[in-house]
């Protein structure tokens, strides 16, 4: 690894990493990037084919708002620092900042609020579309009923992040309650062993 990268990595690994992360971890994860890129910027699409292929996700939306969740500076691409930073989360974030960040990706409009709208939309987009006589939209507000009579704590018809967390610490299955937004475990292990040299999963 250059110089240059080197120091990059003590940075990072300074600044925001060391919590989920070595420095050498880090060193990895800023190789795996620039291979990535071949040159490029790190744009949505690129980004998605990652999620996609990496981690298998499929959601058109969800891999969106997942793109949006990394993108912190909002500029349409993921930085060196961006990618690190949010693979911190993503692979290895306590659940306070899974939480965090699950919120952030189910926010569609960025308004501090999971609406019934955003429910509605979010599910009808992950559900797989069963041939049935029935309406799928009534199922789909079905749920979004259920959703919100076990997580709508204030009973104002939308979730807040304090909902949102509640709900979650209750029952931790309701972190991707509207959609698969984070690894699953066996992509996750295969991701940290072909980058990061991980040989084992993590207790």
């Amino acid at each position: 690894m250059s110089k240059k990268n080197q120091k990059l990595a003590e940075e990072l690994y300074k600044t925001s990493c060391q919590k989920h992360f070595t420095k050498t971890e880090v060193e990895s994860l800023i190789i795996c990037y620039k291979n990535l890129l071949e040159g490029l910027k790190m744009d949505r699409n690129l980004f998605r084919d990652i999620l996609h292929q990496k981690f298998n996700m499929t959601e058109d939306l969800l891999m969106d708002r997942v793109f949006r969740a990394f993108d912190k500076d909002s500029d349409s691409y993921i930085s060196l620092t961006e990618w690190v930073e949010g693979l911190s989360v993503f692979l290895r974030g306590t659940l306070d900042e899974k939480m965090e960040y699950t919120f952030t990706v189910f926010d569609l409009n960025g308004d501090g609020y999971i609406s019934r709208e955003e429910m509605f939309q979010m599910l009808k987009t992950c559900l797989v579309k069963q041939p049935t006589e029935e309406d799928p939209d009534e199922g789909i507000k079905d749920l979004v009923e259920i959703a919100l009579k076990k997580m709508d704590h204030d009973h104002d018809s939308r979730l807040s992040k304090k909902d949102f967390k509640d709900a979650v610490l209750i029952e931790p299955l309701l972190l991707e309650a509207f959609g698969k937004c984070l690894p699953d475990e066996k992509s996750s292990e295969i991701f940290e062993y072909h980058v990061l040299g991980v040989k084992q999963c993590r207790g």
